[in-house]
């Protein structure tokens, strides 16, 4: 932690701005823009060959053209780089084995359990990424996904290589070509292998800030603002934990603006589960009694317990409540006790309650607990 966030570290760039590598930027984002928006439209050859490899082939050019240029030359730092092995040998040099002598000492464990948190919220927020982007809607097994990366990490961490999580930049990059099977990220993963080992050189001749631009497209296409607007407009309960999520991330980390964006969540959904754990409707007053009907909710947990105990204080003297828990397959006992407080009470205040259940009917029953038998409603039920 630097104590820098993302807006600041932007700003910081302005001071050291390299000529070369900020055009060759420009012109990539500006050769992606033409490709998404109209040149895509002209005809397939333009579905056949994508923006990004002509992006990136146009910063392959750019480079070579401007090494001698004082200007706009490329500094190495600002270039992909990847080992270069001269022979087999020195290839397969590269793999090393762990080393198990430091698997007792608590940090290794620490830095792992944080590696594949991290690591595994990223590979779903790409997976989630991913199905929006794919025009036929496949929905990705994400436990298939975390498995098979966990896999993988292993293997990588046995040669001595960086653990793996799903990009999307590639899965972006199927996408557009119109890959729609598991072989296609087979391929994927293979094409990377063999340019490794054979095309080096070349790989290392990419300006970054091409891949740059090409991160930024395809960043913008996951959060157009059209994508805040529609959260905003699904109401608070969505737009409250998007909104922190965003912050949080772009502010601190990726790990504590997902933290974030869940507590802010959960507290959501407790503030619903609290207003949505009952239904009462006032039927009508016959006779100077009013009839009233209470629903409870599917599940009513220990939160619903000051809601559903305000409603039943304010029922009027002289009423007459239909009690329906026949949608109800979880009641909690802190929920029963109340009930049976309430039948006590009713006597006093002349309440007639009858209770509905898919067992039947009973009015004035003289003990929830004993109705209920401290056991869940789905278990008396199916029973």
């Amino acid at each position: 932690m630097d104590g820098e966030n993302t807006f600041s570290e932007i700003l910081n760039t302005i001071n050291h701005i390299i000529p070369g590598s900020a055009l060759i930027g420009l012109i990539g984002l500006g050769i992606l823009i033409l490709w998404d928006k109209v040149l895509s439209k002209k005809g397939k050859l333009f579905h056949v060959i994508q923006g990004p490899l002509v992006a990136v082939i146009v910063g392959i050019v750019f480079y070579l053209l401007t090494q001698s240029h004082e200007t706009l030359s490329i500094a190495k730092s600002h270039l992909v780089s990847v080992p270069i092995p001269e022979d087999a040998a020195s290839f397969l040099g590269q793999f090393s084995f762990p080393n198990f002598t430091v698997i007792a000492n608590p940090q290794v464990w620490i830095v792992a359990f944080t590696i594949a948190l991290v690591a595994s919220l990223e590979t779903l927020l790409c997976v989630e990424a991913t199905d929006k982007l794919d025009p036929h809607k496949n929905v990705t097994p994400t436990n298939r996904e975390l498995f098979a990366q966990g896999a993988g990490n292993v293997i990588s961490g046995l040669i001595g290589g960086l653990p793996i999580t799903q990009v999307i930049v590639r899965s972006s990059a199927n996408i557009q070509s119109g890959g729609r099977s598991k072989l296609s990220a087979i391929i994927h993963g293979f094409l990377l292998l063999i340019s490794i080992i054979l095309i080096p050189r070349l790989l290392n001749m990419i300006p970054l800030s091409v891949l740059a631009a090409i991160l930024l497209l395809v960043g913008y296409k996951l959060a157009k603002p059209k994508l805040f607007k529609k959260m905003y407009d699904l109401g608070w309960k969505q737009f409250l934990p998007f909104v922190v999520t965003v912050v949080g991330i772009v502010f601190i980390d990726l790990l504590y603006g997902i933290s974030l964006g869940l507590m802010v969540g959960i507290v959501v959904i407790l503030i619903k589960s609290y207003q949505n754990s009952h239904f009462l409707h006032k039927e009508d007053v016959s006779n100077g009694v009013q009839k009233l009907k209470m629903t409870l909710a599917e599940e009513v947990t220990f939160f619903n317990k000051g809601a559903i105990l305000k409603e039943l204080d304010r029922i009027p003297e002289s009423s007459y409540v239909e009690l329906d828990v026949r949608k109800t397959r979880y009641l909690d006992n802190d929920i029963i006790e109340i009930l049976d407080d309430f039948a006590f009470k009713a006597k006093e205040r002349n309440i007639t309650i009858k209770l509905i259940s898919e067992r039947g009917t009973i009015e004035n029953p003289p003990s929830y607990i004993e109705f209920f038998k401290l056991r869940p409603l789905k278990e008396q039920f199916t029973n």
